[in-house]
C-alpha cells in the first residue's frame, strides 16, 4: 500500500495553533520535555480522559507530531483545522491499515506519531490498550515516550466537555521506552508483548505523574462518550 503522509509543516503549524490555545486559554504546564528525543523517529503515546488532551500534548510537545485522530471528529467543526495542522484520521475498531501505513510513512521520514493507545476518552489509568502503538514501534524502529496528561476532565464531565478556563492542565513526559524485536516467536505473541510492555510503563508514568502534580484523574468513565 503506497500512502503519501501529511506534510510536516503541518504539524509546526499545528503545534503553534495548540501552544496558543492551551497557554493562553489555561495554566498549561509541560514537564520531562528533554525527555523526548529531538531527532529521528519516535512516538508519544499518552493517556485520553478528555476533549483537549490532543491539544495539550500536541501544543506543549519539543517537537511537532502528526496524531492519530478518529476518523469521525473529522466530520464535525474542526474537521479543516485537523487536516490543516496534518493529523492522521483513524476508522473506529481495531488495524486501520491505511492510517498505520500512514504514520509509519511519518516515522520512517524521522517524524514524530502522537497517539492514544486507549483508543478514546476513558478513565485515562490504561486498564487496556491497543496494540496499534506496538505495531508502530516495532515497524518504525521508533522509541515510545509515554506521556501523561492531566486535568482535561474531571469525575462527573462530560467527555466532549473542556476544561474551566485557567484551570491547571498539564502533560508530563516519561522516559522513552524501546521496545525490544524478539526473534524466535510468532509475530502476533511479539506484539502483544511489546503492546503489554508499552500499556505498563505508560500505566505507571500516568499514576506517578498524577501523584507528582496532585491532579487526579477521574474516577468514571464520562457519560457520552464517543471518542
Amino acid at each position: 500500500m503506497t500512502v503519501t503522509p501529511p506534510a510536516a509543516w503541518r504539524a509546526g503549524f499545528g503545534r503553534y495553533v495548540g501552544r496558543t490555545l492551551v497557554s493562553t486559554l489555561y495554566a498549561a504546564e509541560a514537564h520531562g520535555r528533554d525527555r523526548v528525543p529531538t531527532t529521528g523517529p519516535v512516538i508519544l503515546a499518552a493517556n485520553h480522559t478528555g476533549y483537549l488532551d490532543g491539544a495539550v500534548v500536541f501544543g506543549l510537545a519539543p517537537r511537532p507530531a502528526h496524531f492519530l485522530v478518529l476518523a469521525s471528529t473529522f466530520e464535525l467543526g474542526v474537521g479543516p483545522l485537523l487536516h490543516l495542522t496534518g493529523q492522521i484520521p483513524l476508522e473506529q475498531g481495531h488495524g486501520d491499515r491505511a492510517a498505520l501505513t500512514s504514520a509509519l510513512a511519518v516515522l520512517q521520514r524521522g517524524g514524530a506519531i502522537g497517539i492514544f493507545p486507549e483508543g478514546g476518552r476513558g478513565r485515562g489509568d490504561l486498564a487496556q490498550a491497543e496494540k496499534g502503538v506496538a505495531w508502530l514501534a516495532l515497524q518504525g524502529h521508533a522509541p515510545v515516550v509515554p506521556v501523561a496528561c492531566l486535568g482535561t476532565r474531571a469525575t462527573g464531565e462530560l467527555a466532549a466537555s473542556w476544561p474551566t478556563l485557567r484551570s491547571r492542565l498539564v502533560a508530563d513526559f516519561g522516559e522513552p521506552i524501546s521496545v525490544t524485536r524478539q526473534d524466535g516467536i510468532p509475530g502476533r505473541v511479539r506484539l502483544e508483548r511489546a503492546a503489554e510492555e508499552i500499556r505498563s510503563a505508560l500505566a505507571q508514568h500516568v499514576a506517578a505523574a498524577s501523584d507528582r502534580h496532585g491532579i487526579e484523574l477521574p474516577t468514571d468513565l464520562p457519560p457520552d462518550v464517543w471518542d
